[in-house]
Formats: C-alpha cells, structure tokens, sequence
C-alpha cells in the first residue's frame, strides 16, 4: 500500500522506553523519539508510554498517565531527613520508587558504610501515604543501597527489635545479630488493611549464594571480607523474625530485592511482581499497542540482562502478543549480545553516530534519541510503504 492509496492511514507508532539512568527520564526519551518520528513521518500518530521495571524512573512512569506527586518528609538511608517525592495515581494507588528514598546514587545517604543504613525512611513513606488515606501500594525496589533486610521498614512502622538484654536494637545490617525478641504489637493498624505490592525484575531469596547480601552487596559497598558475617545477619533476624510473626518469607522469590526490602514487604503480606509488567498494566501499554504498527522500546544500555525482565523485554513480549513489530533504540548495545536481543526484537540500535566520550554522548542524548528515531522512521517508512 502507498501513501498515495485512498484506503491508505497514517501509521500508529508507541514509544515505550525506559529512562537512560542518570541522564534523561523515561518521559524525555520516549519525547525526543517521537518528535524524531514525527519529523519522519508528520502525519503518524505517535502514543507515549514511558515504562520502567521497578527501579529509578517507576515513579516518573506511573505518573506520566496523571495523579498527583508530591513530597513527603522521610529518613534518607544514613537517617537523615530530607524530602522525597512520592505519587497518588488516579485509581487512588500510592507510589513509593526506594531509589527516591534510600538510593545507591544519593550522596548524603551513603555517606555512612553500608552496614550503618536503613530502609527507615521507606517506613517513613509508606507512613506518610496512609495518613492520605492511601491503602493500595505499589512500592519500586530497585537501586537501592541499603542491605538491611527491611528492618528499618518494619521500624518505620512501629516494629521494635530487642536484643538478650533487652535493649533496643537499631535496624542496621551491624546490629541485625543482636536481635532477640520481635515486638510487632505497635505496627501501625493501617498496615493491616493495606495492599502492598512489590515491584521488581529481580527473583532472589534473602540469603544464600545467590541472596541479598552476595548477589548484589558489592555493588552497595560490602567488602568481600564483610559477605559472611552480613549475610549470616540477615538469617539471624530473619528467624527471629519469622518466629515471631508466624510467617515465613525469607526463601520466596524476591525477598532479596533491594537489600531484602522486599523481604520485609512479603512479611507484610506483600504481592511480588515483576516491575515492568505492573508499570506495564498501569499506563496501559496493551491498550496503546492494539491497532499500532511499530513499537519503538529501549534503555540506556542494551545486553543479555534486558531480555531477563528489563522494561524493554517485556513492551516487545506484549507487543509480539498483538502482533506489533518492536525495534530496540538505546544509549548503547553490546555487541556480543546481538545474537540474544534479536531473538525479542525485530532489529536493535543505537543512538551513537560514531565514537565519542560517554559525556558527550550523555550530553546530546536527547538531540542523538530524535536523529536515531527520524533515521529509523524513514527506513521503516521505506520498507512498508507508507
């Protein structure tokens, strides 16, 4: 069919991207590829749904469809006050990103060694949104730096930990050894008729080889020397926990997430799910892609990881579902990785020209984004006659 056809439309492109961390949000990315679409192809109509999987950008995502975002006053994960932003979607669903709160890229807050933070201020939060009247949550796990099993969140809420003696113990990862009795009788009420649910793409249990503290401690600053002794505190506390409440959690799937934040979520009663499919079903990505032609997805780096529940994975799996093509544009792919990411997606590129600093390429990536999108557009336009 050409352009010239009287049956002939113009084409429905969805932009769903998530952000290139640390440089442009999921929103400004998916409106620099539009705006190269639209300078390809004018007349198409182009339907932008910023996505992320649970991580930094899931709040930016969710309120892109509306809601309202405010600050509240909370413990960052050295225990200081500041102030974070957290959302209350349309549906009345509250939003709390952890990155916001206790993030691996906040100064101030990992200004203390790994083992003296706290995920108090996500308690703090979570706090805050049900003196609003919230009582649905969706709570983003990703880039976190603490690795406290989610004591400080269970502290937060009134949960008190007392050592042999019977001293109060703080809810660090250094003190988690000392805990010895389990005081819940003043969490807060509300908590027990909220919803929680838990967003993240990753799976591990609390401990273990491949739990909090091995898989991803590092990362936050644990040295090699502190894994068994931190590792081996989680377990700690994590029976006498579970002995206290009558519950169990620490083996489920996710309950390493952020440092075993999600861990004290389940305890909670929590619902784990992936982070991309949930923002996925709340911006109504299924409903943008029916009717669509083409789905334009990405992130800042491409590899193996990405098909392993990244944001840009699951848009394509949904997409090949309605039978939409789906073309991968991110800040960077690696190439030992093409093999693997053309297995989900119909073709994969990148928005660097040719060589360059990575500050230069931050720099421009809006400008990069629109050029990449205007040149895909045109060879898309090319190949399906539009």
């Amino acid at each position: 069919m050409t352009s010239s056809s009287p049956t002939s439309r113009a084409p429905v492109v969805v932009i769903a991207p998530d952000s290139f961390k640390g440089s442009l949000s999921a929103e400004e990315v998916a409106a620099a590829i539009g705006a190269g679409i639209q300078a390809a192809i004018p007349g198409a109509e182009v339907r932008l749904r910023p996505i992320a999987d649970g991580g930094e950008g899931t709040l930016d995502a969710l309120m892109h469809a509306g809601g309202e975002r405010f600050s509240v006053a909370c413990r960052n994960a050295a225990g200081q006050t500041v102030q974070a932003p957290v959302g209350l979607l349309k549906d009345g669903s509250a939003v709390i990103e952890s990155a916001a709160i206790v993030g691996l890229t906040d100064a101030a807050g990992t200004a203390v060694a790994v083992e003296e933070r706290s995920t108090l201020g996500v308690g703090d939060a979570i706090k805050a949104l049900l003196d609003r009247g919230a009582r649905h949550f969706l709570v983003a796990l990703g880039g976190s730096s603490t690795n406290d099993g989610g004591a400080g969140l269970l502290a937060g809420l009134g949960v008190v930990f007392y050592d042999a003696a019977g001293a109060v113990v703080a809810p660090q990862p250094s003190q988690l050894h000392k805990v010895a009795r389990v005081d819940a009788s003043a969490l807060d009420p509300r908590v027990q008729q909220a919803h929680f649910v838990a967003m993240s793409d990753v799976d591990n249990p609390l401990c273990g080889e491949e739990g909090a503290t091995a898989v991803f401690g590092p990362q936050k600053g644990v040295k090699p020397e502190q894994l068994a002794q931190l590792d081996g505190a989680l377990a700690h506390f994590a029976k006498v926990l579970e002995a206290s409440l009558g519950r169990s959690a620490a083996a489920l799937p996710g309950a390493g997430a952020a440092g075993g934040l999600g861990y004290a979520l389940l305890m909670l009663g929590a619902q784990f799910r992936s982070g991309a499919e949930t923002v996925a079903d709340h911006i109504g990505l299924d409903e943008a892609l029916t009717g669509a032609d083409w789905l334009i997805t990405g992130e800042g780096r491409s590899d193996a990881q990405t098909l392993h529940g990244k944001a840009p994975f699951i848009a394509s799996q949904r997409a090949r579902r309605l039978g939409v093509p789906t073309s991968l544009l991110s800040g960077g792919i690696d190439r030992k990785s093409l093999a693997q990411l053309q297995t989900g997606f119909s073709g994969c590129f990148s928005i660097v020209f040719g060589p360059g600093s990575l500050e230069d390429a931050i720099a421009q990536a809006p400008q990069l984004l629109q050029a990449s999108a205007e040149q895909m557009a045109r060879l898309w336009q090319t190949a399906s006659g539009r």
